[in-house]
């Protein structure tokens, strides 16, 4: 006889099933047939603010399933998947290759910093729209921040939009990357609510590349996070704001990427999943995307980015991410050494890295936009 399933129906819609931690839909995939599971890290990173606190002063936002109860020991929440999602998302597919878009950038998609031909990194895959502080040039092996919670506009489907951490190696055109943050995505979530999501690739997003759990590779061990579930409470205009701290750091002993919500660890991307990434990231991204067809083209796409605000109207209007934080071999998170601002599309989806008067003050990155208006019609 099967053993009973807990399940838990959230005030949002979703279901949220308890399910058993050896039979999450992760060890489906081949390289992890015979994996075992790495309950804890064997080190969680210090995330210490430059004034020596260890929390942050901005209240945190939690998710909508747990007022309807948690999961027993044992379990993890999994977001049931309605039909209508597989059908518009093609099962375990990412919208770049959906109708066969093509994934290689042209040159002139590559960044360049300073003017130089030598700063060549990651592009931008096609349909997409990125504002974003970056760093890179050094071998990462973690990287957190604070990422501002809003509820954006998603004009049409199958478009959306995020706030994320992006940690990359690789090939330029072949990179691997593991990501977190909150997104607005209708297609694959049947709603316009602000969620939870996690996503990896191991090729720059040609064959592989999905949310949460729509395909095999990451390992939950939490009890108390569903990806993909629905967080709250948003960010308004004038009103309290509101913010999703993320930590990636990648475990020495292991090799594994683990994930911390807030002060939850999360689960993990296992090192067996990367070839590059086993090692290190060689580049941090913070900040915004959106995806679209209508992007870079006029008509624009009505989608926004992070508040829906440009980066130029701060902090109360515009999304940001604070303590943006890097973690090397010393196992000690600390502000980039070096750090840019990349934004594809300047009229569209603005970014700016402000520092206050006080000299003291640390920068927060602050990006976003409405997409289509006057500037970017």
């Amino acid at each position: 006889m099967e053993a009973f399933v807990p399940i838990l129906h959230s005030e949002d819609g979703d279901i949220i099933a308890c399910v058993d931690i050896y039979k999450q839909p992760a060890f489906d995939h081949p390289a992890l047939k015979n994996h075992t599971i790495q309950m804890q890290p064997s080190f969680i990173p210090s995330t210490e603010t430059p004034n020596g606190e260890r929390e942050n002063s901005r209240p945190v936002v939690s998710q909508l399933w747990k007022k309807r109860g948690s999961c027993p020991k044992g379990t993890i929440p999994i977001r049931r998947i309605r039909r209508r999602e597989l059908l518009r998302t093609n099962g375990r597919k990412s919208p770049e290759h959906l109708k066969g878009t093509k994934k290689i950038a042209t040159q002139d998609r590559f960044m360049h910093l300073n003017n130089t031909k030598g700063s060549i990194l990651y592009p931008t895959p096609e349909n997409r729209s990125t504002a974003i502080l970056l760093t890179y040039g050094y071998n990462y092996v973690g990287a957190s921040g604070e990422i501002n919670v809003w509820n954006p506009r998603v004009e049409r489907l199958p478009e959306f939009t995020t706030a994320q951490i992006w940690l990359k190696s690789g090939a330029v055109n072949n990179f691997e990357s593991v990501e977190a943050g909150w997104t607005v995505h209708p297609a694959e979530y049947s709603d316009a609510r602000t969620r939870f999501f996690v996503y990896w690739t191991v090729d720059g997003y040609k064959k592989t590349g999905c949310f949460d759990h729509t395909c095999y590779g990451f390992v939950q061990t939490s009890t108390e996070i569903a990806l993909g579930g629905a967080v709250e409470p948003g960010s308004s205009s004038f009103q309290q704001q509101y913010v999703l701290p993320i930590n990636i750091f990648m475990d020495p002993t292991t090799t594994n990427w683990w994930l911390v919500f807030h002060n939850i660890t999360v689960g993990y991307w296992p090192g067996s999943l990367f070839s590059s990434l086993k090692h290190s990231a060689t580049s941090v991204e913070w900040g915004g995307q959106v995806y679209s067809v209508n992007v870079r083209k006029t008509p624009h796409t009505k989608t926004a980015m992070g508040s829906g605000y440009d980066a130029e109207e701060l902090y109360g209007f515009a999304c940001f991410i604070g303590q943006p934080r890097v973690l090397d071999y010393s196992k000690s998170y600390k502000y980039p050494t070096f750090v840019a601002v990349w934004k594809d599309e300047y009229n569209c989806y603005s970014a700016v890295n402000y520092k206050a008067g006080n000299a003291n003050d640390e920068a927060t990155f602050f990006f976003g936009g409405p997409g289509q208006s006057y500037r970017c019609p």
